[in-house]
């Protein structure tokens, strides 16, 4: 509990000082409640920024990459973790390998090559970006699960009939989908909590997400510090409603199979 207390102080500093008023502030500092309810930050940053398209810009490339990714994920671990490919393990390694990258590194060869096929400043180049890093990730974790799934389950499915797509969709997949999901909600939220490569990629107005956007108007000096706390907090909501909305689904995916 004193854990969980230390973690939510600055969600609620977030929510306090979104509610107080620049004189308020000044006044009294980040840490003391508001004398009364100000909520000009919020609808000041709501209008600066057009939030409503920034919001949709941020939930279409963040879910296109999570549904993407897993799909992807998942083509590429039945492969290696049940199909066994030869040198499956170097496979594995490479690709954990390419995962662990700085992004820093990705930058200039990702922007020469969305330059020349003409994607720069389209939302399709996070996509594609997002899309293929963490598929890397959630190819070398399903590769693992997938390589323990029992032999004789796969080989009666084969008698039966069953060619390699139908094993995968019929056995494979229903098997998986607690862990699936919560590979769905992780590359969600983190596609969501990206900042560099949109910041590279998107760089008109109508493209931005919500963290490109805060940033930029910050950058701008054109918000104090109460309008910066509204930012956040609308910038949070949408990722907190998604996780509470989805919450048992990632419990049960994550203790899914440990009592049998």
């Amino acid at each position: 509990m004193l854990f969980g207390l230390v973690v939510a102080v600055p969600f609620l500093m977030i929510v306090v000082n979104s509610f107080k008023s620049p004189a308020d502030y000044n006044a009294s500092g980040p840490l003391s409640l508001p004398t009364s309810v100000y909520t000009d930050g919020i609808v000041a940053f709501w209008e600066r920024v057009n939030f409503p398209e920034k919001l949709w810009n941020s939930f279409f490339i963040s879910g296109t990459v999570a549904v993407l990714a897993v799909g992807l994920s998942v083509l590429n671990a039945f492969a290696l973790g049940i199909g066994r490919v030869k040198g499956r393990t170097w496979i594995v390694v490479l690709i954990l390998l390419a995962n662990m990258l700085p992004q820093e590194v990705l930058l200039y060869p990702l922007y020469f090559m969305f330059k020349e096929v003409g994607l720069y400043d389209n939302v399709w180049s996070v996509i594609i970006i997002f899309t293929v890093v963490q598929s890397a990730f959630g190819t070398y974790l399903l590769s693992s699960v997938f390589s323990t799934f029992p032999k004789e389950m796969l080989e009666a499915a084969s008698l039966d009939g069953a060619s390699r797509r139908q094993i995968l969709w019929r056995v494979v997949f229903p098997i998986s989908r607690p862990t699936l999901a919560v590979l769905l909600i992780f590359f969600f939220i983190w596609t969501w909590n990206e900042f560099l490569i949109p910041l590279t990629f998107l760089v008109s107005n109508a493209t931005q997400t919500v963290p490109v956007a805060i940033t930029v108007l910050q950058g701008d000096r054109l918000m104090d510090v109460t309008t910066t706390s509204a930012s956040a907090l609308l910038g949070l909501i949408p990722t907190l409603i998604f996780f509470l909305i989805f919450q048992r689904t990632l419990t049960r995916g994550i203790t899914a199979g440990a009592v049998k």
